[in-house]
């Protein structure tokens, strides 16, 4: 593959893909650990430019110019099925690109896993979170997450290349417009936290897809794929198609 995709070992006999699409300030890294556990399914981790080894790489900043690089770039499925994976901003990028892959006639995902996040369009931001100080936008980031920031506090190297990835995370959020287009042809299963405010995610998402939507609410907070992995990897196990129009549940 590209520099765009970054998996931990080689699963030649996987029957599945899975695109696994990070949140803000997020890597990789961390899904890739789910290739032990999903022994049947090739785990890819998207890695975006502007982050640890593609630094040196000017990261995007505005949504349709990364989904118009990324689809480009990226040859998904090759010859076996896939399934999508986005977390919080990752669920945005993983829905524009499965537009985007319908617009140019290429194959969608067998289904669409969005976690933690509300469906477009996203209520407007009072602030542009990106624009903020280091402190402002390190308080704000403590305030999306629930989770204390201190080893970036305490260390100045570090904090100056992480602000420069949420920096550029944010500045894609806080520019998103999704484009008009006709619902989507795969399903969309929708993943959150007991403690988030889930309620009206599944109708959210279900006006984005002619083929239904399922919503799993497991124990957790915003970061429930690390505080419950096991609950997280059962449904991925039961959504991740392993044949062409297979959905991977039966509404």
């Amino acid at each position: 593959m590209t520099g765009w995709t970054v998996r931990r070992r080689r699963r030649p006999d996987a029957a599945a893909s899975l695109y696994c699409f990070p949140h803000a300030g997020g890597l990789p890294g961390e899904y890739l650990r789910w290739s032990d556990d999903l022994p049947g399914v090739q785990v890819w981790g998207v890695h975006l430019p502007g982050r640890t080894t593609r630094r040196a790489e000017p990261p995007y900043t505005r949504m349709d110019e990364l989904v118009d690089a990324l689809v480009s770039a990226v040859d998904f499925g090759r010859d076996r099925p896939f399934a999508f994976f986005g977390h919080s901003l990752g669920a945005l990028v993983a829905f524009e690109v499965a537009k985007e892959l319908r617009g140019r006639g290429r194959e969608v995902p067998g289904r669409l896993l969005v976690s933690s996040c509300p469906a477009p369009p996203l209520p407007p931001a009072v602030r542009r979170v990106h624009e903020l100080s280091d402190d402002e936008l390190l308080d704000a980031i403590e305030r999306g997450t629930g989770e204390p920031l201190t080893h970036l506090r305490e260390d100045a190297g570090l904090r100056e290349h992480a602000l420069a990835s949420f920096r550029a995370d944010y500045a894609l959020l806080d520019r998103y417009r999704p484009r008009r287009a006709e619902p989507l042809d795969c399903p969309v299963t929708v993943l959150a936290g007991s403690e988030e405010p889930w309620s009206s995610w599944r109708d959210g998402w279900a006006a984005h897809t002619r083929a239904g939507t399922e919503l799993r609410v497991v124990p957790g907070g915003h970061f429930h794929f690390r505080e419950r992995k096991a609950e997280v990897l059962c449904v991925l196990r039961d959504s991740v198609p392993t044949t062409r129009g297979e959905c991977g549940w039966t509404a």
